[in-house]
């Protein structure tokens, strides 16, 4: 029993840093981590216990970005409110497809994000957007398409929120990084609710993944402060990480639909 609450505790830790640290992946970590580490057992109730523990840890991250000053709240309000009705619409979509089948969807979009994490970022000299009606807008936009994936998949979405805040507005990384947490932590909570509807979180399970995601998110947090040139080698680190959970996923969803 105190070795599965450590796993779930170390478990939570490493989501916790991720999001403290870029902003996302959380869930990315998440799924896999519950089902093959901590050891639940259904695909659909590790989607809903990691959606309600990236919430949580999301929000607790958010709260020491912002002391920093890294969050452009206008734009991290339009994204997380638009991008929340996206996620209870992809949430729903997903709870309808076979959960193997959306573990190796979700192992392919791994792969995709790993591929754009790798790809080298052109320098933005364009000065950040002004926060005017046709920004919002393309702001809406953007954030309705990424809560849709965020909540079919699962996955908290800051992969996605990040770039797509700063396509949107043009703000620099770590003011997107800390903006994203508000929509990251609201998409998780829709995700979250919808699944807890049907049954489908392990309250106990998630708690213990809150409590190690609270302290591994100030660290996550305290390290993003401090390197603001050495995120390329982190996001390539990350890409890394990111290919071999998913080569995980895809042989474990694949070998279960096989069988």
């Amino acid at each position: 029993m105190i070795a599965m609450i450590s796993v779930a505790l170390a478990s939570g830790a490493l989501v916790g840093f991720s999001l403290g640290l870029i902003g996302g992946g959380g869930s990315i970590l998440a799924t896999p981590l519950l089902l093959y580490v901590v050891g639940v057992a259904q695909p659909h109730v590790a989607i809903g216990t990691g959606a309600l523990a990236v919430s949580v840890n999301a929000f607790a991250s958010l709260a020491g970005h912002a002391r920093a000053g890294n969050v452009r709240w206008r734009c991290a309000l339009v994204f997380a409110i638009v991008g929340t009705l996206g996620a209870f619409a992809g949430s729903s979509l997903g709870k309808l497809v076979d959960g193997n089948r959306l573990l190796f969807l979700f192992g392919l979009i791994m792969i995709a994000v790993g591929a754009m994490m790798l790809r080298p970022r052109r320098e933005n000299a364009a000065a950040e957007r002004e926060t005017n009606l046709a920004t919002c807008l393309l702001t809406a936009a953007v954030a309705f398409l990424a809560g849709m994936a965020s909540g079919f998949f699962g996955i908290g979405g800051g992969f996605l929120i990040v770039p797509g805040l700063m396509l949107a507005t043009h703000m620099p990384m770590i003011k997107a990084v800390g903006s994203s947490l508000l929509a990251v932590g609201s998409f998780g909570l829709a995700t979250a609710i919808n699944y807890s509807l049907s049954g489908l979180v392990d309250w106990r399970i998630a708690g213990e993944f809150i409590a190690g995601g609270i302290v591994g998110g100030l660290a996550g947090m305290m390290l993003a402060n401090r390197l603001s040139r050495g995120k390329e080698t982190l996001k390539r680190v990350f890409a890394v990480l990111i290919f071999m959970v998913a080569a995980y996923v895809l042989y474990r969803s694949g070998q279960t639909m096989m069988s």
